[in-house]
C-alpha cells in the first residue's frame, strides 16, 4: 500500500532538505530506506506517522492487538470508528497513514512477532524500531538485530517518563548489556498500574524518530560519528538526562552471541495483554489461513454480536469477546486467566 500519490511533488520535502543534516542526498537515502516498526499503539503509531511524513521508502508495520476505547487519548492513528469496530491496529494504522499521502509504501501485518516470523518481517530492513509494550518482544528484537547486525532503537514509556536507546551491533551496548535479565513483571510499573500520558509518548518518540532519521539520512562518515546513549526523559518535569551506553564485555548476547530469546521460536504459550483483561491464544500449529466458515458454523447460534471481515471475525460467547484472525490467533477479552482463555479457544475454535 502506498501512503498516497503525492510522491511526484518536488516541494513536499523542501524544508526538510534545507536542514544541513539531511540535504538532497540525505532525502534520497530516506526514500530508499526500509524500516520495520513493531507495535502500532502509542509508540509505534507516533513513529509510523513521523516516518511517513519524512518520506521513508518502505514501512513495515506489525501489531497483534485491536483498537479499544482506552487507546484513543494517546494512540494517534486511531479514531472512534476504529475503536467501535475493534479494528486490528496494524490495518487501522495503515488506513490513517494512507490519508497523509506521500511516497512511502506501507506493508501492514496483523500478527504476533516471534522467532518463527521475524526473519520474514524484518527481511531487507535498514532499521528496526521498538513500538511495543512488553519486554519479551524487545529482547527478541535485540537478539535478532544483534545476530544479523541490523541497528534498532529501543524505547519504553510509562507514566510521564521514558527511555530511548539506539543499539548499533558491534558498537556500544545492546539491550542485554544494560539489562541482562528482564525483571519480574510484578516489579515493573505498567500503563495499567501507573498510567501513561500522551506528552510522554510524544517526547520519547520525538527522540526515537530523530535518531532514526539521522541514521537513515547519514552517509558512512555520519554513521561512524553516531554515539549510542541511553536517554531518559520526563515530560511532566521537563527533565532529560543521558548516560553513555557501555558494552558489557561479558554480555551473553552481543559478546557470547547466545540468542536464547530468538531460539524460543514460535512459542505457543498464552500471552496476557498488559492492562487489557485480555489473553492472546495461538493455535498449536501456524495456519496459512483459517477456515472462518468452519469456525463460525461451529459457534452457530451460541455466538452473539457476530462480525465477519476479510481478515478477522468477532463474536461474543460465554460472556467473552473473541477476536479471531486469519492465522488462527485469537484475543479472548474478559479474562486475564490463560487457562480459562485457552478453554474458550479450544471449545469454540479448536485449531
Amino acid at each position: 500500500m502506498n501512503a498516497g500519490s503525492d510522491d511526484g511533488s518536488a516541494r513536499r520535502f523542501d524544508r526538510q532538505q534545507r536542514f544541513v543534516g539531511i540535504g538532497h542526498d540525505g532525502q534520497a537515502r530516506l526514500s530508499a530506506a526500509q524500516v520495520l516498526v513493531v507495535g502500532c499503539g502509542a509508540l509505534g503509531g507516533s513513529l509510523a506517522q513521523q516516518l511517513v511524513r519524512i518520506g521513508v521508502g518502505r514501512l513495515v508495520l506489525v501489531d497483534r492487538d485491536v483498537v479499544e476505547w482506552t487507546n484513543l487519548p494517546r494512540q494517534v492513528l486511531f479514531t472512534e470508528a476504529h475503536a467501535g469496530a475493534g479494528a486490528p491496529k496494524a490495518l487501522a494504522a495503515a488506513e490513517s497513514l494512507a490519508a497523509i499521502g506521500g511516497p512511502t509504501r506501507i506493508d501492514a501485518r496483523s500478527a504476533h512477532v516471534d522467532g518463527d516470523n521475524l526473519d520474514e518481517l524484518a527481511r531487507g530492513a535498514d532499521l528496526v524500531l521498538d513500538g511495543t509494550d512488553n519486554l519479551a518482544t524487545r529482547y527478541l528484537l535485540n537478539d535478532w538485530c544483534v545476530k544479523h547486525s541490523v541497528p534498532w532503537i529501543y524505547a519504553g514509556v510509562v507514566g510521564a517518563s521514558g527511555l530511548v536507546l539506539p543499539v548499533l551491533p558491534g558498537r556500544g551496548a545492546c539491550l542485554a548489556c544494560l539489562f541482562p535479565e528482564p525483571p519480574p513483571a510484578e516489579h515493573l510499573p505498567t500503563c495499567d498500574t501507573a498510567g501513561v500520558v500522551l506528552p510522554a509518548v510524544q517526547a520519547v518518540t520525538a527522540l526515537q524518530a530523530g535518531l532514526a532519521m539521522r541514521w537513515l539520512a547519514s552517509d558512512d562518515a555520519g554513521r561512524a560519528a553516531f554515539e549510542p546513549w541511553l536517554v531518559e526523559v520526563d515530560a511532566w518535569r521537563a527533565e532529560q538526562r543521558r548516560v553513555r551506553a557501555t558494552r558489557d564485555p561479558e554480555c551473553r548476547t552481543c559478546v557470547r552471541r547466545e540468542f536464547r530469546h530468538l531460539e524460543l521460536g514460535g512459542e505457543r504459550a498464552a500471552v496476557v495483554l498488559c492492562g487489557r483483561n485480555t489473553v492472546q491464544i495461538r493455535p498449536a500449529r501456524r495456519a496459512e489461513r483459517l477456515d472462518f466458515e468452519r469456525v463460525l458454523a461451529n459457534v452457530g447460534n451460541s455466538a452473539k454480536a457476530l462480525e465477519r471481515r476479510a481478515s478477522f471475525a468477532r463474536f461474543d460467547v460465554e460472556g467473552f469477546r473473541v477476536t479471531l484472525f486469519a492465522d488462527g490467533r485469537a484475543l479472548i477479552e474478559g479474562t486475564d486467566d490463560p487457562g480459562r482463555a485457552r478453554a474458550v479457544y479450544d471449545r469454540w475454535i479448536g485449531t
